[in-house]
């Protein structure tokens, strides 16, 4: 399955990093854990799940020196656990486990115990407020059984730790893209990456589940209503709303306020795909950056961009959220699920000749640098 750059597609000024992902920030991890069963409900079996946990991990002790981060929210029909005390301080002091809506409890309190595990100073220093955030997979998970577990978050984590520094991902339906649909298709986890002309890089995760189809958009090509729709045969197609949550990472010296802003230009990202935040969708955006870190307590050391230098930041998070977002799509795979409900693959091939019609492959131009 292809990524957008495969496509030879190319939105916006600036070059992706060495893998396209959020690992181009230094010391930045992905992992999954995904939990896909085929069971009888109870209590001869656990019923059908197709969901999961995934970890963005901006590396390192976050307890021990939090790095700068700031939220945005574009509809607020969803939860992100550590949003509000992380907007109030400016700081995020976990990694970034995301989940599906009914699970939330059971991955923070399983993020509690194992952030524990490797800092004694929680609990008795300070506790600790990790970030969790979710959407609904409901439409292809049984979201009344209690699918996650402690040794799903443990495995995320794990996975998201063991990354760091590399160049293996994935994305689509693993986990807790894994139950996801998006915009008519089925969606799930996307990442991108934007290397700065002064060399800072910037990285999204997205989880995507929102939209309708005829809204789908493919850099400017009204894909949704040209192509074909999905052969349903006859189930129940999901639902126009579930939510989006957008990470984003850089190792740019950013405070809380320029993450603030960072944040809040993802939803510009979502808006080009077709994103219009439905009543029941809850797009909820963070950004985090590494480039000010302190010790846990201390000023940090080091003067923060602001003003205009912060554009080609703006810039690169609206380009390479949108990219992540097609990037969720266009590696996930056709799922079914509870109660035989489907949601279809993005038909690339279909896609791929619409975009070359449409001369989509065209790259922009360079920057100008003229005063």
């Amino acid at each position: 399955m292809p990524r957008l750059s495969d496509l030879n597609v190319a939105l916006g000024p600036y070059p992706s990093g060495r893998t396209g992902s959020v690992l181009d920030v230094p010391g930045a991890g992905l992992g999954h854990a995904t939990v896909w069963r085929d069971e009888e409900p109870p209590p001869a079996g656990r019923g059908i799940a197709r969901t999961g946990v995934t970890v963005v991990d901006p590396g390192g002790d976050l307890f021990a020196s939090p790095v700068p981060m700031g939220g945005a929210v574009l509809n607020g029909a969803g939860e992100c656990t550590g949003f509000i005390a992380g907007r109030e301080w400016g700081l995020a002091e976990s990694p970034i486990f995301l989940t599906s809506t009914m699970q939330l409890g059971r991955v923070y309190d399983a993020a509690c115990e194992l952030l524990m595990e490797e800092q004694p100073a929680i609990g008795d220093d300070d506790v600790i407020i990790p970030i969790v955030a979710e959407c609904d997979d409901s439409f292809l998970n049984d979201a009344r059984r209690m699918q996650v577990t402690r040794d799903d978050v443990r495995g995320a984590l794990t996975a998201a730790r063991a990354s760091i520094g590399g160049s293996e991902f994935a994305e689509g339906a693993v986990g807790s893209g894994t139950g996801m649909s998006c915009l008519g298709y089925k969606g799930g986890i996307g990442t991108a990456s934007r290397v700065l002309p002064g060399g800072h890089t910037v990285g999204v995760v997205t989880m995507t589940n929102f939209g309708e189809r005829g809204r789908l958009t493919v850099a400017g090509v009204p894909a949704g209503r040209l192509l074909r729709p999905p052969a349903s045969h006859g189930e129940p197609t999901a639902p126009p709303a579930g939510s989006c949550i957008v990470v984003v990472l850089t190792d740019a010296p950013l405070d809380a306020a320029a993450c603030t802003r960072l944040a809040t230009r993802a939803g510009l990202g979502l808006a080009r795909t077709g994103s219009t935040a439905h009543h029941s969708s809850g797009e909820i955006f963070l950004a985090l950056a590494t480039g000010l870190r302190a010790p846990r307590g201390e000023a940090p050391r080091g003067t923060p961009l602001t003003g205009r230098a912060l554009d080609p930041f703006f810039a690169a998070v609206v380009d390479a959220t949108e990219e992540a977002v097609l990037n969720s799509l266009l590696q996930a795979r056709t799922v079914t699920g509870r109660d035989g409900n489907t949601s279809y693959a993005l038909p690339v091939g279909e896609l791929a000749a619409l975009l070359r019609s449409h001369q989509a492959d065209a790259a922009f131009p360079a920057p100008d640098s003229t005063p």
